[in-house]
């Protein structure tokens, strides 16, 4: 009994809360978004809102049967998880059926099971475990490596479907490294091959380089000079030089459909009814939406279908559009806190492994928010990746439920034994 009164207590009921409340706002868009008059009914199975809010009841019952799991259970099976969604990213590249270009889905009746989901918190889970085994240091060669393995192994099958973005959300486990002693040369390397990419699209060549060498030469001048120091500098300088005359030859070979929704981003070209319709019709519907939004169901964009793969990829522009400026800060709002909730919980773990799994939740988790709602504001090119815990969907809610209620109950199991 005491133990039962413990565990209540020890749950983050607040997290909990907060995930209701993200699910609540995805159904109703998600009806708001394919809303058809000729199915007014609030639960019809024959409409994507119907099959959601099926998905969502599973969902929350889901996340109860793991609330009633020994926290142990997901430590000593994570190898087993991870060799499961393994086996079915091989499947999916065998028997998966072609939707949108993307071989990732595997029929299951009427219902299509995505692997790459659950890819996402089965990874989360072993790097999890080895990270936090004995003698284990991210700073040594070794260690690194065999943790880039086990994010790398997913990543290649997923990229071989083709999905780049989910194949994208692997690298924001990068995070965890970082968290748990990579030296953040890898970060700033990250950013400034980003930036580098970037310049080289739009500037010629010899500008960057010029810049470059001239940020060089105020470094040497203002620092102390040491044959280690200018050695250093003279290299990332090489390097970088070296790399922007790649770019070009690397950016030709890119898929074409990637380079269109690059160059439109970029503004090197415009084509507003075709690669940049899409975006630029989620920006018209959520800028119409002003400060307070057309109201529920009152959304011209939304109600006409202007945009695209709405009740999906692009759901934010149906909160945008219907409950405005307003709503949408309230969305992201609730994201901001959940996250502050969730890295509150991964530094709270007395745990290596409860520790480092929360932060991958983080980081997974936030990749999929700023990425999802950049694209449809311009921000980022479409990628194609839902909106967590909002974007319609069976394999998406169910695997950022595992994901989340994971972590919730490692928490509540924080002052117990040590995983």
């Amino acid at each position: 009994m005491n133990n039962q009164r413990s565990f209540f207590f020890n749950v983050d009921w607040l997290t909990i809360l907060i995930y209701l409340c993200l699910c609540t706002i995805g159904w109703f868009n998600i009806h708001a978004a394919v809303f058809d008059e000729t199915h007014p009914q609030i639960i019809d199975l024959d409409t994507e809102y119907g099959k959601q809010f099926i998905f969502i009841i599973s969902a929350v019952v889901l996340g109860a049967v793991i609330l009633l799991l020994d926290s142990r259970f997901f430590n000593g099976l994570a190898p087993v998880f991870y060799v499961v969604t393994v086996l079915l990213l091989i499947a999916v590249l065998v028997v998966g059926r072609n939707v949108g270009g993307n071989q990732a889905w595997i029929p299951l009746g009427s219902f299509r099971l995505q692997p790459s989901e659950f890819a996402k918190f089965s990874t989360c889970l072993l790097l999890a475990r080895y990270l936090s085994g004995v003698n284990i240091r991210i700073t040594e060669p070794k260690s690194f490596f065999t943790a880039a393995a086990i994010i790398a192994l997913p990543m290649f099958l997923i990229m071989m479907q083709p999905d780049t973005g989910s194949t994208l959300v692997f690298c924001s486990f990068i995070f965890i490294l970082y968290r748990e002693g990579l030296s953040p040369i890898f970060l700033i390397a990250a950013g400034l091959a980003i930036t580098l990419f970037i310049l080289a699209l739009l500037v010629n060549e010899w500008y960057i380089i010029g810049a470059l060498a001239a940020v060089a030469g105020a470094i040497l001048f203002f620092i102390r000079r040491t044959p280690q120091t200018v050695i250093t500098i003279v290299a990332v300088l090489a390097i970088c030089i070296a790399f922007i005359f790649v770019i070009k030859p690397l950016y030709a070979h890119f898929p074409s459909h990637q380079k269109a929704r690059i160059d439109e981003l970029l503004g090197i070209t415009s084509d507003k009814r075709g690669i940049g319709y899409n975006v630029n019709q989620s920006k018209i519907a959520i800028g119409s939406g002003k400060l307070w939004g057309k109201g529920y169901l009152e959304g011209t964009q939304t109600k006409y279908s202007f945009v695209p793969a709405q009740s999906t990829d692009f759901i934010f522009c149906t909160i945008g559009e219907e409950w405005g400026f307003a709503g949408s800060v309230v969305v992201i709002g609730l994201y901001m806190f959940l996250l502050m909730r969730i890295i509150m919980m991964a530094e709270r773990q007395r745990s290596p492994f409860s520790r480092v799994y929360g932060y991958g939740v983080a980081s997974i988790i936030f990749f999929h928010v700023i990425i999802n709602i950049g694209m449809t504001v311009g921000l980022v090119p479409v990628i194609g990746i839902p909106l967590p815990f909002i974007s319609y969907g069976g394999s998406s809610l169910w695997s950022f439920t595992i994901l989340l209620f994971i972590l919730i109950k490692l928490d509540s199991n924080r002052l117990g034994h040590i995983l």
